[in-house]
């Protein structure tokens, strides 16, 4: 018997040993991940998460949060301990207290503190050909499985840590595929020729604080109300000419408003990174370089204002899978705090030179994601105390000063838009109240019951002020060269969300007794219809009213556009005829459109509308980011339109297919083909019709060695099937389409194509400029419109531009009783938020220009109305240049 017990424990022990023994991921894959010329695709990724889970022995869950823009799996796979697992809703909502901690006394933050569990976010591979990432994150999932030691215990035991694989799964896809696809031809390495997000591209890591695409809503979920971490690491990779990794901290400048403890953070960690790589004896790491502290509103940017310490790795490329060999000569500095390529205190370990391989960067990331969770568990006492210091004293940092809230009054040109901009902020996680009655401000601001009030006596009082009040980017030592000349922010100069949208938002430095309830849920407007004889009418001042258009043209209800005032309708309202109730009652819910009755028929002053044909120009050479951001514009008011490339094109008879031709924000040497390649989505062109300055290295991504990933690539590493240009073919074809009679729509810097190519007669007032007279990046600006012409029917009187590397234009031709000018710049005081020099050389100019060419027209749209699907302001000017 004896015997017996001794061999069925036995056995029993042998399978909770063969249970618990975790496939490797060179067995599962075939390789090491990091192996030259081979790369892991996400589906593959996908099954190998579901065995380790299944492997995990309940340290491991995955979860998929939903299709992407594609249709492929978003994975966010939690590891931590099975006791911690055991608990994990109570950890969460401790966690969640910890950061709000709005109530709590000192003696129950120090108790939650002690219950609570660090928590820890890295993705990877947001940006496609970035592909480190996405071959690092199981490998580092497995270590964390299979890893026995007392490092690796002390991690499950003290952080729960959230992985992402991938940020971009369908980019993973796309970029797996065309490498294997080139791999042993002479297009080896070269990245793919269109965008690595159906949509966004390269933009996708700008889209944290609008979230269009379905990846940044399931991230804004786990970063912002689900977890809300102690701390985020985004894994990126830069050119491959510099540092072979940056960790944090970021360089100067930095934004304010975010507490002081989270800059000393990114400190914390970064220093733990690099001291980790150099224990790893891993050369190249930087910190405190390249990537400055004010960037743009992306995940790793904007998390410091959600009180994270949200960071940034950005590891040195190969060619993709294949590796790549840099000469010493070709090693650099020429960027921030790294003037040349030499050891200095932030840079002590250069790497010498010569073969470089993904392996490589695999290998460096690791040792960064592992240093974080190793920090965050050696002192998860520390990281939970610093969560609860840094959201108490935000939290009293807004009651304490001014504004102490802002309003968002009911009584908007766009109402339907301020409401989108409302449930954009609580996707942020921000605590939004609404007035239950009308209310007077103490300093006599009278605001309708409904009126949405938030609060900055909250946590994420930093990012409210971003997000919601006039923002200044510095002019100082930070941010100019030694010879006064600017640094180009990286990025945009400003990210307000109110003035991309084009919503009143009202600072008050009192509220008082005001009746509020807490929103929540995002707000769902239904609109009605209210029967009349003479039919209904929409308000042609709200966005929403296109989509109600489009999906009225869908059901073949007849419309017509009001053009000139009477009877209380506006230029650019709708008229519906009577008699389609069911279809208007639909739309109505669907978009919240009311549909108002006439008050009397409209015989006169209103002219029948049809659906126009509408194309765009669609580009390889990387693709074009801004083409992507205008389809994804135009699906989502349901804008029916069709993707041409070159060929099309170039074979001419446009106008038997389409009505409408819109070319995106583009150079026209690319536009044509003159250019040596498009670059990673395309650049900005420069400062648009008739040439000017070119943007500096900067605005498409970084600086001198730093900068994010690599550009699509020019002419020599393109396949010949996806070499891109219209050349004179395409010219000739597009001048035809207008002379007989079509519509050109050209966007932001793509203006310049029908002024250098088809003889539209203005000229761009700024070029030539140097950047010490003239100098505007990504910043709003004061605008007039006349609402009178029918591009800019619904518009306010008044408004904002978004100016980025944009065109200011002045009327040159012979036949100027061709040409209307549409909006201009106001006369003085120009800036709204960002950073302007020399307002002189862009005040009263013209931004939007009509011009008759032949039986057609074309359209100079010479800012970027659509931009990033954020600008919500001035979609109008688009729309209406759809319509007839």
């Amino acid at each position: 018997m004896r015997t017996l017990r001794f061999m069925l424990g036995f056995l029993a022990l042998l399978g909770l040993a063969v249970a618990q023994e975790i496939t490797t991921p060179e067995k599962f894959f075939g390789f090491q991940l990091g192996a030259d010329k081979k790369m892991a695709r996400w589906d593959k990724i996908v099954e190998y998460y579901g065995v380790l889970e299944k492997q995990s022995s309940g340290r491991m869950k995955v979860v998929n949060m939903g299709p992407t823009s594609e249709g492929n799996p978003f994975l966010m796979v939690i590891i931590t301990s099975p006791a911690n697992f055991s608990k994990l809703d109570r950890l969460r909502e401790v966690n969640l207290r910890i950061s709000d901690p709005r109530g709590l006394t000192e003696a129950q933050a120090h108790a939650l503190v002690d219950e609570g569990k660090a928590v820890v976010v890295q993705s990877m591979s947001m940006h496609a050909t970035e592909i480190g990432g996405a071959q690092m994150a199981p490998e580092l999932a497995y270590d964390l499985l299979a890893r026995k030691d007392e490092e690796t215990r002390r991690i499950l035991d003290n952080v729960i840590f959230i992985e992402v694989p991938c940020f971009n799964p369908d980019g993973e896809i796309m970029v797996t595929d065309w490498y294997n696809k080139q791999l042993g031809t002479p297009y080896e390495g070269s990245n793919p020729p269109w965008l690595y997000q159906k949509y966004a591209g390269h933009d996708n890591n700008r889209d944290a604080f609008q979230t269009n695409i379905p990846d940044s809503q399931y991230m804004a979920k786990i970063l912002f109300t689900d977890w809300r971490p102690e701390a985020y690491v985004d894994h990126h990779g830069m050119g491959g000419n510099g540092a072979r990794i940056f960790l944090p901290p970021y360089a100067e400048p930095i934004r304010p408003f975010a507490d002081p403890i989270v800059w000393r953070e990114l400190s914390w960690y970064g220093a733990h990174m690099a001291y980790k790589e150099e224990e790893a004896n891993l050369s190249g790491a930087i910190n405190d370089a390249i990537y400055s502290g004010w960037g743009h509103f992306g995940f790793h940017w904007i998390t410091p204002f959600h009180n994270i310490a949200g960071m940034l790795t950005e590891s040195a490329a190969a060619r993709l899978a294949s590796p790549q060999f840099v000469h010493p000569d070709q090693l650099r500095g020429n960027t921030r705090n790294l003037p040349v390529y030499e050891a200095e205190t932030i840079f002590p370990n250069p790497w010498p030179g010569g073969w470089w391989h993904l392996r490589d960067i695999v290998e460096r990331q690791k040792v960064s994601a592992w240093a974080t969770l190793d920090l965050a568990a050696r002192n998860r006492e520390t990281v939970l105390w610093n969560a609860y210091l840094k959201g108490k004293r935000q939290t009293e940092r807004g009651a304490a000063g001014k504004p102490a809230a802002y309003v968002i009054s009911t009584l908007q040109h766009d109402p339907l838009t301020s409401i989108k901009m409302v449930n954009k902020l609580l996707v942020q996680g921000i605590d939004i109240h609404r007035a239950s009655k009308p209310f007077t401000t103490p300093d006599g601001m009278t605001y309708p019951a409904g009126s949405f009030v938030i609060s900055l006596a909250q946590p994420k009082m930093g990012l409210i002020r971003y997000l919601l009040g006039r923002t200044f980017f510095p002019d100082n030592e930070w941010t100019r060269n030694r010879d006064g000349t600017p640094i180009h922010p990286y990025d945009m100069a400003t990210d307000t969300m109110f003035e991309y949208m084009g919503v009143r938002v009202d600072p008050v430095d009192e509220i008082g007794g005001v009746a509020l309830e807490k929103l929540s849920g995002p707000v769902e407007p239904a609109g009605k219809v209210t029967r009349g004889p003479n039919g209904y009418t929409m308000d042609g001042r709200l966005n929403d009213s296109f989509r109600a258009m489009n999906l009225l043209f869908d059901k073949n209800v007849a419309l017509r556009r009001v053009d000139q005032s009477q009877a209380g309708l506006r230029p650019g309202d709708f008229l519906v005829a009577a008699g389609s109730e069911a279809v208007l009652e639909d739309v109505a819910r669907r978009t919240g459109v009311d549909f108002a009755p006439l008050r009397a028929a409209v015989a006169n002053g209103a002219h029948e509308m049809k659906r126009r044909r509408v194309a765009m120009y669609q580009r390889f050479g990387g693709g074009n980011i801004d083409e992507g951001w205008t389809r994804l514009v135009l699906e989502q008011f349901n804008f029916p339109y069709t993707s041409i490339f070159d060929p099309e094109i170039k074979a001419g008879n446009l106008n038997a297919k389409y009505d409408v031709l819109i070319i995106p924000n583009d150079s026209t040497a690319t536009i044509t083909g003159e250019a040596a390649g498009g670059g990673a989505g395309g650049g900005r062109g420069g400062r648009g019709a008739g040439g000017g300055v070119a943007a500096p290295a900067a605005a498409a991504g970084g600086r001198g060695a730093g900068g994010e990933g690599r550009g699509g690539g020019g002419r020599g590493n393109t396949p010949p099937e996806y070499r891109t240009g219209l050349g004179t073919e395409g010219v000739n074809a597009i001048r035809d389409f207008v002379q007989k009679g079509g519509t050109l729509v050209t966007l932001n810097a793509a203006t310049a194509f029908p002024v250098d190519r088809l003889g539209v007669g203005v000229r761009n007032v700024l070029a030539g400029k140097s950047t010490l007279e003239f100098w505007c990046p990504g910043s709003t600006i004061k605008a007039t419109f006349d609402n009178t012409n029918p591009i800019a029917y619904g518009m306010p009187e008044h408004g904002l531009a978004l100016y980025l590397d944009s065109p200011a234009f002045e009327i040159t031709a012979q036949d100027a009783q061709d040409y209307e000018i549409v909006a201009r710049y106001a006369d003085r005081d120009l800036l709204e938020s960002g950073w302007l020099v020399g307002e002189e050389n862009l005040a009263r100019k013209a931004a939007v220009v009509t011009a008759k060419m032949g039986q057609g027209r074309v359209v100079l749209l010479g800012f970027p109305v659509q931009h990033r699907a954020q600008m919500h302001a001035t979609y109008k000017l688009l729309f209406n240049a759809l319509v007839r």
